[in-house]
């Protein structure tokens, strides 16, 4: 009887712990909203193309958790968003500060198309300065002639 209680004493105390673990740290509304506020600012690191907010890997879970915490230590959403930085770098953050690390992340885009662009406008102005409006010699426009005759013939 007592191995019995002790095996339903262990199933609530996991229930509870389960319980506990699914629901928010802070059942504050402000808490909750600062959370999604900056962790939808964050990239999933399991994910990457996913916001923190947005995620199910238990990573995410763990991080929103972390920003709780903060948030209820007081910590500004600034303080936050640096020491999420300083633990992960730069590619945490959806839009990272342009410096010089950054820059062919922020400008890199930009300049392919530059290039590309460039690239095309040259290819057409060389191709079109190869093509000549040459008439055509007597023996030429013989075979146009032909060609153009055998098609009227078969229509």
């Amino acid at each position: 009887m007592k191995r019995w209680l002790f095996i339903l004493a262990l199933a609530l105390g996991s229930i509870v712990a389960q319980a506990k673990e699914a629901a928010p740290l802070a059942a504050d509304e402000v808490v909750e909203k600062r959370m999604v506020a900056i962790s939808d600012e964050l990239r999933c690191l399991v994910c990457q193309n996913e916001s923190l907010s947005g995620s199910h890997a238990e990573l995410a879970n763990d991080l929103r958790r972390e920003i709780r915490t903060l948030i209820n230590e007081g910590k500004s959403d600034a303080e936050i968003m640096d020491f999420m930085v300083s633990r992960y770098g730069d590619f945490v953050r959806y839009r990272p500060p342009v410096k010089g690390t950054t820059l062919l992340l922020w400008f890199g885009p930009a300049a392919l198309l530059a290039l590309g662009l460039f690239g095309l406008i040259r290819y057409v102005r060389r191709r079109n300065d190869d093509i000549s409006d040459a008439p055509l010699n007597s023996e030429e426009q013989r075979q146009a002639d032909a060609l153009l005759l055998h098609k009227d013939s078969q229509q």
